[in-house]
């Protein structure tokens, strides 16, 4: 076996490590050289012992014999997340260092980097990231992830080729959209991250030739130094005087305090970064209160917890496990005389809730990873549930804390303004200024914060049509952006906090994904919003014909193979299209036309391009969707089911680029159109009450037949819809009821009719409303009007939930707050009165004629 480690460089390896326990620091060892010797680097690291939970991910096979060198190793693929209830951070605290010479040399854990997430919550040592070799990549999720779960002493072996970064690797198969090869794509990312790791302070290198080398630590010690620390091994847990024999630090124990002490109304939201104990609080927490339960004698408890996935609650049930022997679970839940604690995906507790089998009162939510999960999401489950608290990573792999409480606010401003707020910011698996922490976030722009807008910039409100034309709109050059670590942080940071599912892996598409534009408003270091788009469509007839049939899938293409698939539509995929993947815009320069403009712009370039359509994807949710239809989008397609890890159905929308093009978009939103009444009243029944008010507005009346047609099935219906064919009303008709439909209504107002019988012309009043939303000018009466009344919109949302979806008594007893049946009809009769109302004022509002 060839030796690439000297005996100078294992020397110098052991005094890192060990300054590395004496500081509670985590260390990186970068090897960039070629595959076989990177790996056999990464194998002498593993033979110089002392490791207790080591882990390799990547996806080429380790070489038996190098594995077996003093580690006792075996390759344990496809195994499921290392098992280690008990052993973390918290279950040792107190017993001091183990006597890792009395324990058998461990395993080592292997895994694909795809599957790096289902790591989270656990603990290693070691981490062998392997980008080196053939088949592996440099991706930026799973090294956020995996380094995540590395303990104070541990080190990261980090391994990549010795090109500079300027070759893209294996991994850049999933950038790679048709027609691109992965070989044909830019290498940016990559280029950057080799830059940035070669001036990491306080971290080793080993090249051929150079040894083991080291990066001087912001003016500390050597990292070979033989100080005092030789004699310190790193403590098990931190040296923190924790109130609490269960908790680890002075912040984890409040937190613990504060959750079991929950009032009804006053959400807690628990922001931290990674490795604070955050999800073990939770679990501490609920161990508490099962206890509490049981000595009291209370009916036993039904805590549920959710997740964007189950996986990140691993700490949440180590921890009740540990403090809770007599119990029983698993990862999913775990139950206790005291009562349970139970696992629910978003998707399904969305839809618990809907049904009136999750919240009411009593009842509590713990949700972690809240930066991941839309806030309207949120929202929903914070009228549900009396008891709640949200708990979110500020600079996560996943999803961004400080976002996540710029979008979330106005929800708890709104519906429980007496919120509370508590950060945890003492590192429990680590000590603080931690250098690894600091070189991960670094090169995975995990800490980018939102830009500093300059003062004496923002827009006054009297003329900022005016100043918004002054300001530079520009399209990025993204070799420039690249090596500019300001623009780039600044850019990033605004897209992070808008978005809630931003990942590491999105700063490397938007430096390397192909047929990517890059528009900011403002300058790279200040801008106020930023637009990024990419290309899709043109797929040549057979092609096209394939994809129709189900038989070729090519990469990327989102819009048009969706379009494609679910409408049936084979022009979405050759016709030429964009597809805006990213829209940001600065908290202080929201509302005042920043987004308009971007959009505008790029739909302006994809013209010029020879492009048919400009089209969005996005979670279907009330205000996106409203802010679409405002700049003349139109709904394409709602997804039949929500998605697991968000909760939300996904919505697409799209906008002709010149006249010529404007027959696609009328044949797709003419059958969306006809379509959405019958997916409200059978496949989307559990649709929010806003968003379904919202869909009919940009519906309107425009579904709307004549006799004969409702009962024919023409050459629109199998074919293409004819534009002279789609409305049945004018447009001064869609603004009024004819006197049947108004007599029935007052009769139902007056208690005269079963609202059940009057469904037909209850649809019609609210579908008419819902378009009077987006019909100028009759919108800002329509605001001016409601006004008067706080409810009438959320009124008029569960009328329309009621008439289209069939909303139960129940579910409207539910989301009302009402008492029983003959609650739930007044209510129906007098929402029905109020509609009316609002309609007849409407009709004499300025600029009806």
């Amino acid at each position: 076996m060839s030796h690439f480690l000297t005996r100078q460089d294992l020397a110098r390896l052991a005094a890192f490590r060990q300054q590395l326990r004496g500081r509670r620091f985590r260390g990186l060892l970068w090897v960039s050289e070629a595959p076989d010797r990177a790996r056999g680097v990464a194998h002498e690291c593993l033979a110089q012992g002392g490791w207790s939970a080591p882990l390799w991910v990547g996806e080429t096979s380790i070489d038996k014999s190098a594995d077996g060198a003093g580690t006792g190793a075996h390759d344990r693929a496809g195994n499921g997340a290392h098992a280690r209830a008990g052993n973390g951070a918290h279950a040792r605290a107190g017993t001091g260092a183990p006597d890792r010479a009395a324990n058998p040399p461990p395993s080592l854990e292997r895994l694909p980097a795809a599957k790096a997430r289902t790591r989270l919550g656990g603990e290693h040592d070691l981490v062998v990231f392997d980008a080196a070799s053939p088949g592996t990549g440099l991706d930026p999720d799973a090294l956020g992830a995996v380094a995540g779960t590395l303990v104070a002493g541990g080190l990261l072996v980090l391994l990549t080729p010795d090109d500079g970064g300027r070759r893209p690797d294996d991994d850049y198969r999933r950038l790679a959209a048709h027609p691109w090869r992965p070989e044909q794509l830019t290498s940016r990312y990559l280029e950057r991250c080799h830059r940035l790791l070669a001036g990491f302070p306080g971290m080793l290198r080993w090249r051929q030739g150079e040894g083991l080398t080291a990066t001087p630590d912001d003016g500390q010690e050597s990292p070979f130094a033989d100080g005092s620390c030789s004699d310190n091994p790193c403590p098990d847990s931190p040296c923190l005087d924790s109130p609490d024999p269960d908790c680890l630090s002075p912040d984890q124990a409040e937190v613990v305090r504060r959750l079991t002490r929950l009032r009804r109304r006053r959400p807690l939201v628990i922001t931290a970064d990674r490795g604070r104990g955050k999800s073990a609080a939770l679990g501490i927490a609920c161990a508490r209160l099962l206890v509490k339960a049981e000595q009291q004698r209370q009916a036993p408890l039904d805590i549920l917890v959710t997740a964007p996935r189950a996986s990140s609650l691993a700490p949440v049930f180590e921890r009740l496990a540990a403090l809770l022997p007599e119990g029983q679970g698993d990862e999913r839940g775990f139950e206790a005389p005291g009562g349970r604690v139970r696992f629910i995906a978003p998707d399904a507790l969305t839809d618990a809730v809907a049904r009136g089998e999750a919240g009411g009162p009593g009842s509590l939510l713990l949700v972690d990873e809240a930066a991941a999960i839309p806030a309207a999401l949120l929202g929903e489950w914070l009228a549900a549930f009396p008891r709640l608290a949200f708990a979110t990573t500020v600079h996560g792999y996943e999803g961004s804390g400080r976002g996540f409480a710029l979008r979330f606010r106005r929800h708890l401003e709104a519906q429980t303004p007496q919120w509370q707020d508590i950060a945890l910011r003492t590192p429990i698996r680590w000590a603080d200024g931690d250098p690894l922490e600091r070189a991960i976030d670094a090169l995975l722009c995990l800490d980018a914060e939102l830009p500093t807008v300059p003062k004496g910039a923002r827009v006054s409100a009297p003329c900022p049509g005016q100043k918004l034309a002054e300001l530079p709109c520009t399209t990025l050059d993204r070799d420039v952006l690249a090596r500019d670590e300001a623009s780039l942080r600044a850019i990033f940071g605004l897209l992070v906090q808008a978005h809630y599912r931003t990942t590491p892996a999105d700063l490397r598409a938007l430096l390397d994904a192909p047929a990517t534009r890059i528009s900011i408003l403002g300058t790279p270091r200040a801008p106020l919003a930023v637009c990024v788009y990419v290309d899709e469509g043109g797929f040549d007839a057979d092609l096209a014909e394939r994809v129709l049939l189900g038989q070729r899938r090519p990469r990327g293409h989102l819009m048009a193979q969706s379009l494609a698939a679910h409408a049936g539509e084979a022009a979405a995929l050759k016709a030429p299209s964009a597809r805006i993947t990213r829209i940001a815009v600065h908290p202080d320069w929201r509302r005042l036309g920043c987004g308009a403009r971007l959009i505008q712009e790029a739909a302006r370039q994809a013209e010029q391009a020879g492009k048919a359509l400009l089209g969005a994807s996005f979670g279907a949710d009330p205000e996106l969707l409203a802010f679409w239809q405002a700049q003349g989008f139109r709904p394409v397609r709602l997804g039949l089911t929500r998605e697991a890890a968000t909760g939300e159905h996904a919505a697409m929308v799209a906008l002709a680029l010149g006249e010529h093009n404007r027959d696609l978009i009328e044949r797709l939103s003419r059958r969306f159109e006809r379509q959405l009444p019958g997916l409200l009243a059978f496949e989307l029944t559990r649709l929010s009450p806003p968003l379904v008010l919202t869909l009919l507005a940009s519906v309107g009346d425009r579904c709307a037949f004549d006799a004969e047609d409702r009962f024919s099935l023409d050459a629109e219906d199998r074919f293409s819809f004819g534009a002279e064919d789609c409305f049945s009303l004018d447009a001064e008709d869609r603004f009024s009821f004819d006197a049947d439909d108004r007599r029935e209504l007052q009769d139902l107002a007056r208690g005269q009719r079963e609202p059940a019988l009057a469904r037909p012309a209850i649809q019609a009043l609210v579908r008419r409303l819902a378009s009077l939303s987006l019909s100028p000018p009759m919108s800002s009466s329509m605001s001016s009007s409601m006004s008067k009344a706080d409810d009438d919109h959320d009124s008029l949302a569960w009328l329309a939930a009621w008439a289209f979806q069939g909303r139960s008594e129940s579910s409207l007893a539910q989301g009302l707050s009402l008492r029983g049946k003959a609650q739930v009809k007044q209510w129906l009769r007098d929402a029905v009165g109020r509609a009316l109302a609002l309609l007849e004022a409407l009709s004499k509002a300025p600029g009806r004629g």
